[in-house]
């Protein structure tokens, strides 16, 4: 590739990045309009599962993209990763239904799931010395600050399209830019292909989506819809175990396993997976119940309560336009990590002090405190996952970690669902989280009470995970980066 198609081909993977992780989160702040329109009654207690649906897909398929980037070359699936997250925006646009919207969602996760990890492979491989880049660093760290960005843009835009035009436009709008997206990509991408011929592990791929699903039905169900003890949690729990042990078995004995077990064997990488999916996890929570609490406790409008995302927005790109100068006075990645950790950590437990009349500028404060440590977070771990990987499995190691970084948006975003509704349940005037858009007067009151109650155990149980992600940083290679 020349100079200027390699330029035209980083600009085609910062705009896809861009355009994952403002659909991973674009629908926070329009839960409430969409649950207005399509299901009134009991719509809000379907909400972790609008959330869920997309982040389970992207991790129920992350494993397979991985391979066949190492298999059939990067350019193939990410161009038919785009095509399918092309469908699904139109199908979610259409939606007539909660049921429908959520399985369209779905559809959109599969093709979302390798916007983001595939993209970071092609950078990675535009990057490369042999195509004129200098190393991987430098496309990582952009990738992080566009990422960062779209984290915390995505539902401010999302309300802002639910306010003023209607919440359809929200996934409606991903088609033009997608569009054009695809074209870019066909054209100009020229990426390296294996002539060597390989195994796809079909099987060991349909095992990791079905260790996915059960595990996220049991989080999601479990203590809610059937009690812990239940045969059908019981089931899930047993299926989703044997899932597990047939995956690794699987991947111990396939010829070419679709994850294979010897990056375990490799520090950074262990450690870089489990730090990826305990972030994963407290930021799904941030984002979307700060977005519940402003708007249902509050009262504030879906485009004004995305627009205190802004504060965590400045944080995140700051710190990434800063990452540079900060490398160059000797921060290691390992620093990086665990100086985004402690912050997060900080943040979310300043945020489980929140109350039904805590000032709104202290929220803003503790949300550009958390953009700092998740600024100092994003695009780290990918780049320490790469640098351990050995060349033949970049592919693999880098859907490795988006996919430990989507199972725990999805295990996150079940769990806080479930926690929330508990703590509800059990403090509020009767009823689900769905009622109190009903009640008025003291019951209105105290339900709101109850609510925020049960958002702070979320946040308090977000910033037990980032620090255990805090303590999984210290023994990170002190090489990485």
């Amino acid at each position: 590739m020349s100079p200027a198609r390699t330029k035209i081909a980083f600009a085609v993977c910062l705009v896809t990045i861009l355009l994952a992780v403002l659909d991973t989160n674009i629908v926070s702040a329009a839960t409430v309009p969409i649950v207005h329109d399509l299901d009134p009654v009991h719509g809000v207690d379907k909400i972790p599962w609008l959330i869920s649906a997309f982040a389970l897909a992207s991790a129920a398929v992350l494993p397979l993209y991985g391979k066949l980037c190492d298999t059939i070359g990067a350019k193939k699936v990410f161009v038919g990763a785009i095509a399918t997250f092309l469908l699904g925006s139109a199908l979610c646009g259409a939606a007539q239904s909660m049921g429908q919207l959520i399985a369209a969602r779905a559809v959109q996760g599969v093709g979302g799931g390798g916007l983001m990890s595939v993209t970071m492979v092609v950078l990675a491989q535009l990057q490369a010395p042999g195509n004129g880049g200098g190393g991987r660093g430098k496309g990582g760290s952009i990738g992080g600050v566009v990422a960062g960005a779209g984290m915390a843009l995505g539902p401010w835009l999302g309300g802002t399209l639910a306010d003023h035009a209607d919440w359809r436009w929200i996934f409606y709008v991903n088609l033009p830019v997608g569009i054009a997206v695809l074209v870019g990509a066909a054209v100009v991408l020229r990426l390296p292909v294996t002539p060597v011929r390989h195994r796809i592990d079909f099987a060991g791929a349909v095992l990791a989506a079905a260790f996915s699903v059960s595990l996220l039905l049991v989080t999601e169900w479990g203590g809610k819809d059937y009690a812990w003890s239940s045969p059908q949690i019981l089931g899930l729990a047993a299926a989703s175990a044997a899932a597990l042990a047939l995956f690794l078995r699987r991947q111990t004995t396939a010829a070419e396993p679709i994850l294979p077990l010897s990056m375990f064997t490799v520090p950074a990488m262990r450690l870089g997976f489990a730090i990826q999916a305990l972030v994963g996890a407290a930021m799904m929570g941030t984002l979307v119940y700060v977005m519940i609490y402003l708007q249902v406790v509050r009262g504030i409008g879906a485009t004004s309560a995305g627009l205190y995302l802004i504060p965590m927005a400045i944080g995140m790109t700051a710190v990434g336009i800063a990452s540079e100068r900060l490398a160059a006075r000797g921060w290691s990645q390992k620093t990086f990590v665990l100086a985004g950790s402690t912050a997060a950590t900080a943040a979310l437990a300043l945020l489980a002090t929140t109350g039904v009349t805590t000032s709104l500028w202290q929220i803003r404060a503790e949300l550009l405190l958390m953009g700092v440590g998740f600024g100092l977070l994003v695009g780290q771990l990918v780049l320490i996952v790469q640098q351990a990987a050995p060349p033949r499995q970049l592919g693999v190691a880098t859907t490795g970690t988006r996919f430990f970084q989507t199972l725990g948006n999805a295990l996150g975003a079940a769990l806080f669902g479930t926690l929330l509704s508990r703590v509800y349940e059990a403090k509020g005037p009767g009823g689900s989280t769905s009622a109190l858009g009903a009640l008025r007067g003291p019951s209105h009151a105290s339900g709101a009470q109850a609510l925020t109650t049960g958002m702070d155990v979320v946040f308090v149980v977000g910033a037990v995970l980032m620090a255990a992600a805090a303590v999984l940083a210290t023994r990170l290679p002190r090489q990485a980066g």
